[in-house]
C-alpha cells in the first residue's frame, strides 16, 4: 500500500501525536509499504527529508500568534499559505496514496488531505490525539463552538473513519462530530516498553533522600486537568498506615490548589517536588517508585500511565474496565482502580498496595504484560495495518502475534 500520513505536529517538533505519527510510519515502511509524511514546517529542520525509509516534506506555515492565554498553542497553520492548497494536490497526486492516516483532527493540513480524499475517494483513517475540552466554563463553550461550527463541518464532508483510542474519546467523537461506532477503530495508545528495561540512569531515593521509605510517584505537570487533589486528600490516611510514605510529584506546577490543600491537611512534609525532568530520566523515576498514580480525574488514562505499567510498576488509574474497548481490564487482576476524584477511596487502593508487597509485585507484572499485549508500537502498527486493509481491500498483514510473558505462579 501507498500510506499518506498527515501530521501538522512531526518530529523535531516535540509531542506525543508527533512521535507517534513518525513511529507508525517507521513501522508502515518495515512491513513493506510506501509512506509519504506531510507536515507544517518547524524552526530549522528541512524543507524535505528521507528518515526511516520515508519522504517527509515539509509545508512553509505561520506559528499561532501567542496571546499570553492560557489556552495558547504551539501550532503552524499551513492554510495561512495559500500555494499550499496547489502544493498538497500536487505531492498527493504524485504519491498516488491508497489511503491517507491523519492525526488531529482540528489541524489545517487534516483538512487539506480530507478536500483532496473526497475529490478523489480516497479512504481516510483519523486519529483523534485530543479532546477540546476545558474546566473553565468559557473556554468549554468556546471549543463547543469550534467543534460545531468548523470542525464537525468538514470532517462530515469527507466521512473518515475514526481512530477510537478510549471511550472517552468515543462518546466524544459521538457527540461533537456526530461520527457512529459503525465509523470507529478501536486502537489503543502505542507506548514503547524498551525504554524501560535498560537500568536506571539515576539514583532518585539517594538524590532526593527518600531510602527505603514507600514511594508514590506522581507524573506530569500540574494543571486544572491534572491538579492531583485527591492524592493530598488521600494522604493523612495513607500516613496513618504507612507514616513514612512520600508523595513525588515530577513536573512543573502551573495550577498550586494541591500545596495549598496540603498545608491545610498538614501532609505538606510528606510531598516531594522535581520541577521538570528530561524524558531520558523518567525511566528513574519509575525505577524509584513503589506506586505510580497521577491521572486521579477520570479524564482518561494517558500515556505516562501506561509508561508506569510497562516500567513494572504497579500503577492507579480512576477510569473503568470498559475504558479501552479492545482491551480487557480486570480491576485487582490486571489492573488498579480508584473512583475519581475520591481521596478516601484512592487512600484504601494504596493501602492495600503498600500492605502486601507481594500482591503490589503480583499486580505490576500483570499490567506490564497487559501492556506488552495491546499496547506497544508493533500492535498498535498492525492493528492500523489490519484497518487499511479494510477501509482498502487489501489483504490483511500476515504478521506474528506478539507472545505474552508468562503469568506469575
Amino acid at each position: 500500500m501507498r500510506i499518506a500520513v498527515v501530521n501538522n505536529f512531526f518530529p523535531p517538533r516535540p509531542g506525543g501525536s508527533s512521535h507517534l505519527s513518525a513511529s507508525l510510519a517507521a513501522r508502515y515502511v518495515a512491513a513493506g509499504h510506501e509512506v509519504l509524511v506531510l507536515t507544517a514546517a518547524y524552526q530549522d529542520a528541512p524543507a524535505e527529508e528521507e528518515r526511516d525509509g520515508y519522504r517527509v516534506v515539509r509545508l512553509p506555515a505561520m506559528p499561532m500568534p501567542q496571546l499570553g492565554l492560557s489556552i495558547d498553542f504551539d501550532m503552524a497553520f499551513a492554510l495561512a499559505r495559500p500555494a499550499n492548497l496547489r502544493r498538497v494536490r500536487r505531492l498527493l497526486d504524485g504519491f498516488q496514496p491508497d489511503v491517507i492516516h491523519q492525526h488531529g483532527q482540528f489541524f489545517d493540513l487534516t483538512w487539506l488531505s480530507g478536500w483532496y480524499a473526497r475529490r478523489n475517494k480516497i479512504p481516510v483513517l483519523l486519529s483523534v490525539h485530543t479532546r477540546l475540552e476545558s474546566p473553565d466554563p468559557k473556554y468549554t463553550a468556546l471549543f463547543k463552538a469550534l467543534d460545531r461550527f468548523l470542525v464537525k463541518p468538514i470532517l462530515r464532508s469527507y466521512r473518515p473513519r475514526y481512530v477510537i483510542m478510549d471511550e472517552l474519546c468515543g462518546a466524544y467523537c459521538e457527540q461533537r462530530y456526530l461520527a457512529t461506532p459503525d465509523e470507529f477503530e478501536y486502537i489503543p495508545v502505542a507506548v514503547e516498553p524498551s525504554r524501560f528495561e535498560a537500568p536506571p540512569t539515576r539514583d532518585v531515593r539517594a538524590e532526593y533522600g527518600i531510602g527505603d521509605q514507600p514511594l508514590i510517584v506522581s507524573l506530569g505537570h500540574v494543571i486544572p486537568l491534572r491538579h492531583r487533589l485527591p492524592l493530598i486528600e488521600a494522604l493523612p490516611t495513607i500516613l496513618d498506615k504507612h507514616p513514612k510514605t512520600k508523595v513525588m510529584i515530577v513536573g512543573r506546577i502551573y495550577y498550586d490548589a494541591f500545596v495549598k490543600r496540603a498545608a491545610e491537611l498538614g501532609v505538606t512534609d510528606a510531598i516531594v517536588t522535581t520541577g521538570v525532568v528530561p524524558p531520558a530520566d523518567v525511566p528513574s523515576f519509575f525505577a524509584a517508585a513503589d506506586i505510580v498514580t497521577h491521572d486521579l480525574q477520570g479524564t482518561g488514562f494517558g500515556t505516562a500511565s501506561l509508561e508506569a505499567m510497562a516500567a513494572g510498576r504497579a500503577t492507579i488509574g480512576t477510569i473503568t474496565e470498559t475504558n479501552f474497548p479492545a482491551v480487557e481490564l480486570r480491576n485487582w487482576d490486571n489492573f488498579v482502580l480508584a473512583r475519581p476524584n475520591d481521596g478516601p477511596d484512592l487512600a484504601e487502593v494504596v493501602i492495600r498496595l503498600l500492605d502486601d508487597p507481594q500482591e503490589r509485585e503480583w499486580i505490576a507484572k500483570a499490567q506490564r504484560e497487559l501492556v506488552h499485549a495491546n499496547f506497544t508500537l508493533d500492535v498498535v502498527a498492525r492493528r492500523h495495518l489490519e484497518a487499511f486493509a479494510r477501509m482498502t481491500g487489501a489483504p490483511l498483514p500476515q504478521l506474528d502475534p506478539p507472545r505474552p510473558e508468562e503469568r506469575p505462579a
